[in-house]
């Protein structure tokens, strides 16, 4: 077991909160300073706090880690503490039950305030310095947010309420506090702290009034209606208020007569929509002032739906209620949320509001990079997939920052390759990797699977096998990224029990069938066709099994990995397409009918077909299938692809076999409609899901690569490799980052010529391979 990162302090919580599910807890500290002292707050905890200095935001944490570990974060404060008195306050949120976001462990603080090198507070040790509390205001007894994130922000707040972390005068009742035994094991950041640019509304958008109204039909969450265990939440019975339900007894009504503020009063009933301009991720926060009792309550989302905020759109509750006392109030979440559309309506009393914000919780590394070509829409996609990423790429890698929060494998495949084209590392990779390294085991899963997505719990045991397998093959490009093969090498272990746990599926022909639980190709028809035997899935798993067989130098998994895709192209080819599934009839395996645009793409990116093996299907992909699929389609029985992951397939089987043109346009056709409407890429080429999906950053991946030519960055070597192809764009210009240095291209079309322009610091080389049919004039500075 590795030391503790902790000089003193040890792991504590306040006994009256022990096993308390949505308990929330305070702590705090009273130091002197001279002003101009080194200073640092070592801390972590969970399940998430954040940190005020005097009464002003600090930070929030912690970094994610898998069940039995604790990232510590180190937040320097020279420069910070004023002279004389100042008050550091911990709050902790302590959900303590199952959910995607983040594990299901015993809540704790563990904090320690260094000063002139010399710790002056910590919690739970005989020094001391750091008292607990607990924090009445937050509504233990709330109903989820989401089946996938813990509870909803309900709030009782009178004057005074916060006065404990501004003032050392503030009133202040400690309570005993537990030691938690035994302790996690501390670990690294590893990722830099995050931003917390705070962003203003650009603008009020809508007024109105809301009028009371019975809906015919009550939506109700899984999260609602299943929530019937300790490891769940609470029952609805039991519930203080059920949010969702209050709110559906409401209809909006859009006012003329009201002018849309985007700060003002709002009487019982009123309502005022607020546009932040674009989606973004962070902490809400307002002033508000009210004379006599109200109930004020906040709603976001990413888009308008029929001209309003649609709080369950993504199936959550993306809602914060307050009811206050007379007073004047300074709020904020302790929940980082998503959105664009800010709705705020007064249910009861009547409230003032102004000074809306949102504190951003986003990665401060994704400005390294640079693109810029003569296309508008391009570069607009290229920003809005920059944006996806730094709100999706914080500590871990994640679907997306609203309903979910979640480290989904897969997903990460593809936003891995983006963290080092944005930011020259790959930190958030390597945090993400070595959660699913650490523990031994997971719970709920059978042995040898890894979960979905972690750090997470998974009590109900469902499972997607199809994702350990990307795991694998994101493994691999990690090791090329980062270099790192001691890291990569002591995943040896897992991933030999990912294969023995697929083991007992193998039929006799070699391919998985019958897989359990939860079989996923992607968000499309090719999902209805996974039983009994699924041939994207079994395209995926020879390609896990080849990556496997380099990374560990196995060349048995190497040759099962061509025996199967031998076998695939037997069954799953008809003479025109690849079809999807075959299934067991009177012990016979035969192949359906049942084919997807998807499978296509499988069959291409993994290898199981080439344009020189399969020329008429080649043909047909490239000219009758992507995003401008013909009204009159040829091939209507032919399940068209989604987001997430057909498009993205598509654009790499483009990229790889030089249909560079034919790949922009289908970049512009997939992304731009998202980049216009959100600033952010969408996890469906529809916004029936989430508007903000990670793995959608990758474009930014596909425009370094393809646009501007930046084929591969070899830190070790110190190496850029540039391969130029043929484009309509008549310039474009670039810079990759690779950890501090930054490798500057451009290249313009000038008459018949190409002429390439390169920038790099001392003791990198550059190689060039010309595709374009264009002679080229490289300059090199």
């Amino acid at each position: 077991m590795k030391p503790s990162l902790f000089v003193e302090a040890k792991p504590i919580w306040p006994e009256p909160l022990v096993g308390v599910k949505n308990g929330t807890a305070g702590f705090r500290a009273v130091v002197e300073s001279r002003a101009r002292e080194d200073a640092v707050l070592r801390v972590t905890g969970a399940s998430l706090f954040r940190v005020t200095l005097n009464g002003e935001f600090l930070a929030h944490g912690p970094a994610r880690a898998g069940h039995g570990f604790a990232r510590v974060d180190v937040i320097p404060l020279r420069g910070r503490l004023k002279r004389g008195a100042n008050v550091v306050a911990i709050e902790v949120a302590g959900y303590e039950v199952d959910n995607y976001a983040l594990p299901n462990q015993p809540s704790f603080l563990q904090a320690e305030l260094e000063v002139a090198g010399a710790v002056v507070a910590s919690t739970g040790s005989a020094r001391g310095g750091f008292a607990g509390l607990v924090l009445p205001e937050r509504r233990v007894k709330a109903q989820r947010f989401s089946f996938q994130r813990p509870f909803v922000e309900q709030y009782r707040v009178a004057p005074g309420w916060d006065d404990w972390r501004k003032s050392r005068d503030g009133a202040f009742e400690g309570v005993a506090c537990r030691t938690l035994a035994p302790a996690p094991a501390t670990l690294p950041r590893g990722v830099p702290l995050p931003e917390y640019d705070v962003r203003l509304p650009v603008a009020a958008i809508a007024a109105g009034t809301l009028v009371p109204c019975a809906p015919e039909t009550l939506w109700k969450d899984r999260s609602l209606t299943q929530a019937k265990g300790d490891r769940k939440g609470y029952a609805e019975a039991d519930l203080d208020a059920v949010l969702s339900t209050e709110l559906q007894m409401f209809k909006s009504l859009r006012s003329r007569s009201r002018r849309p503020q985007v700060a003002g009063a709002l009487g019982a009933g009123e309502w005022t929509i607020l546009d932040f301009g674009e989606a973004l991720t962070g902490f809400i926060g307002l002033q508000v002032r009210c004379r006599a009792p109200a109930r004020l309550v906040i709603s976001f989302d990413e888009i308008l739906t029929k001209g309003d905020v649609d709080f369950k759109r993504l199936s959550c509750v993306a809602a914060v209620a307050y009811d206050l006392a007379p007073g004047t109030y300074s709020l904020e979440t302790i929940e980082p949320y998503e959105l664009r559309y800010l709705k705020v309506q007064v249910l009861e009393g009547e409230v003032e509001f102004g000074d809306v914000f949102l504190r951003e919780l986003a990665n401060p590394d994704a400005g390294a990079s640079v693109f810029d070509s003569d296309d508008p829409a391009l570069n607009a996609i290229f920003e809005a997939g920059r944006n996806t990423f730094r709100q999706n790429a914080t500590d871990i890698f994640m679907d997306c920052p609203s309903r979910e929060r979640a480290g989904w494998l897969c997903d990460s495949f593809f936003t891995g390759r983006v963290e080092m084209d944005l930011s020259g590392h790959a930190r958030v990779e390597r945090n993400f990797l070595e959660n699913f390294l650490l523990p031994p085991a997971f719970t709920g899963i059978p042995d040898g699977m890894l979960p979905m997505c972690y750090p997470s719990d998974h009590s109900d045991g469902c499972y997607i096998p199809n994702w350990a397998l990307w795991f694998v093959l994101e493994l691999e490009e990690h090791l090329k990224r980062a270099g790192d093969a001691a890291f990569v090498d002591a995943f040896a272990g897992k991933v030999s029990a990912i294969f023995d746990f697929f083991k007992p599926f193998r039929n006799a022909d070699g391919l998985l069938e019958r897989l359990q639980r939860w079989v996923f190709v992607e968000w499309s028809k090719a999902n209805a066709f996974t039983q009994d035997v699924n041939y994207p899935t079994n395209m995926l798993y020879a390609a896990a099994l080849d990556a496997a067989g380099r990374l560990f130098g196995n060349r048995a998994w190497r040759r099962e990995a061509e025996t199967v895709r031998e076998t695939i192209r037997r069954q799953s080819f008809d003479g025109a397409f690849f079809v999807d599934n075959a299934v067991r009839q009177d012990g016979k395996l035969v192949a359906t009918r049942n084919r997807t645009e998807t499978c296509q793409y499988y069959a291409f990116f993994f290898d199981v077909a080439t344009p020189a093996s399969h020329p008429e299907l080649w043909r047909k992909l490239l000219a009758e299938f992507g995003p401008c699929r013909a009204k009159r389609d040829p091939h209507p029985e032919i399940h068209p692809s989604n987001a997430l992951i057909g498009s993205d397939l598509r654009i790499e089987i483009l990229s790889r076999y030089g249909a560079t043109r034919q790949l922009l346009r289908d970049v512009r056709n997939y992304r731009l409609p998202m980049a216009r409407r959100t600033n952010t890429l969408w996890e469906h080429l529809s916004t029936e899901a989430s508007c903000n999906h990670g793995f959608a950053s990758h474009t930014c991946h596909v425009l370094l690569r393809d646009a501007l030519g930046v084929a591969e960055v070899d830190p070790r070597r110190r190496h850029l490799s540039l391969v130029l192809t043929d484009t309509s764009l008549k310039r474009c210009a670039g810079v990759a980052p690779a950890g501090e240095a930054r490798l500057a291209v451009q290249w313009r079309k000038q008459g018949r010529a190409l002429v390439l322009e390169t920038d790099m610091p001392d003791g990198w080389t550059v190689s060039v391979e010309n595709r374009t049919g264009r002679a080229l004039s490289w300059r090199q500075r």
